[in-house]
């Protein structure tokens, strides 16, 4: 909540889906053929309402369904074109807004886990984790060679923005650790290599190229956003606002989607 009472993530999403929904009826109305579609959409209208007249005439039937499936055909080709425009650029937004409201900071005062994944489970043990001052392990490392990983119980004493260093062989591997309250950009993994599961998945830089760790995972707790009297996953919510605002819009501008 902001100073003044006001939730803020839900704020940010409501404003950011009704300018999403704005922009997506602009351009689909630029990009798209709009009489080819008025004509598609009355089409398709002709032939419902002929299934519905000649109900009890199989053939008409019959023939109405195939220029159902026809008519629906062509809408969905003109409708294509517009929607590659938008579904990239709306498909990065996503991630990267993701970082910010898919996931609070790790709270005071609560343990929370490192995790490493590593290519071999006999240097498991080989694992050292080194922690900046505000950062302190509350157990021992638990290694699970069935997952090759080993795992670190850490408890933050105040907020911060955290380097933690992981050595194993005498090499060292970092990770940043976010601590604290309110929207914070955060990464839960750092992963070697895999540039796609990265763009989607991690908000950090590649580990360096290396055959001892795949990854250093932090989990960190789900946001959810109350809006509405119910809570609600940020991409859902988006998703619902951006359409509601797509429809409006493309009424008061007068746009066939």
């Amino acid at each position: 909540m902001g100073s003044l009472g006001v939730n803020v993530p839900s704020g940010i999403v409501v404003g950011i889906s009704i300018v999403i929904g704005f922009i997506m009826v602009i351009v689909f109305g630029y990009t798209s053929d709009q009489k080819a579609i008025h004509v598609a959409k009355d089409q398709l209208k002709a032939h419902l309402l002929a299934l519905w007249l000649f109900q009890d005439q199989i053939h008409v039937v019959l023939r109405s369904y195939g220029r159902i499936v026809l008519a629906t055909g062509r809408y969905l080709r003109l409708a294509f074109k517009p929607l590659l425009f938008v579904i990239v650029p709306i498909t990065f937004l996503i991630v990267q807004l993701d970082r910010y409201l898919g996931s609070m900071p790790l709270p005071t005062g609560q343990a929370f886990l490192i995790n490493v994944r590593m290519d071999n489970p006999n240097i498991l043990n080989q694992a050292t984790l080194q922690l900046p001052e505000g950062l302190a392990t509350t157990a021992p490392a638990v290694h699970v060679p069935s997952e090759n990983e080993v795992a670190w119980r850490v408890g933050a004493a105040k907020a911060g923005d955290y380097i933690i260093n992981v050595q194993v062989s005498g090499q060292t591997f970092s990770k940043r650790v976010v601590v604290g309250s309110g929207l914070l950009r955060v990464s839960s993994i750092r992963l070697r290599g895999k540039f796609w599961e990265r763009i989607f998945v991690s908000g950090e830089s590649a580990l360096p190229e290396n055959d001892l760790v795949q990854a250093i995972d932090v989990p960190y707790p789900a946001r959810n956003i109350a809006f509405a009297g119910i809570e609600w996953n940020w991409i859902w919510l988006f998703f619902v606002l951006s359409l509601a605002a797509g429809f409006l819009f493309k009424s008061i501008l007068g746009i066939e989607i």
